[in-house]
């Protein structure tokens, strides 16, 4: 099987700190893990699929607003439907937190992984379209 991979970075907005200190909640990982699996299937069958658990989930290091997080995903194996990914979200520029330079920035010598995660998602067979050529224009 080739690899099939995916990875996005953003930048962590106020709107998502949810407690005390700009701190983002665990659940905003959760959610670029899953866009991530969204372009897992559908580089691997053409469709978006549907994401039905997940079976481990670590939280390793805390987000803040400000933060820029890579996800990266990756298939790990692939039954008739069904489709085991791996995932990992790592921060790689820091808010740096001067008092009165609210808009200061680092950039991480090493990328600190703030959450692993592991998980299955099913395309129906008749969802199925197979892997889809970049240049084929569908």
């Amino acid at each position: 099987m080739q690899e099939i991979t995916s990875l996005i970075r953003l930048r962590i907005s106020a709107h998502d700190a949810h407690y005390a200190g700009g701190l983002v909640d665990g659940a905003r990982m959760l959610h670029l893990f899953g866009d991530v699996a969204t372009e897992l299937l559908i580089r691997s069958d053409g469709d978006e699929g549907l994401f039905v658990a997940y079976d481990n989930v670590q939280f390793l290091a805390p987000v803040h607003a400000g933060d820029y997080i890579e996800a990266s995903g990756r298939i790990v194996s692939m039954g008739k439907t069904s489709r085991k990914m791996e995932f990992e979200a790592r921060k790689v520029i820091a808010s740096a937190g001067i008092e009165g330079q609210a808009s200061a920035a680092d950039v991480l010598p090493e990328p600190v992984v703030v959450c692993k995660a592991s998980g299955t998602c099913v395309v129906p067979a008749g969802c199925q379209r197979g892997p889809l050529s970049t240049l084929s224009g569908k």
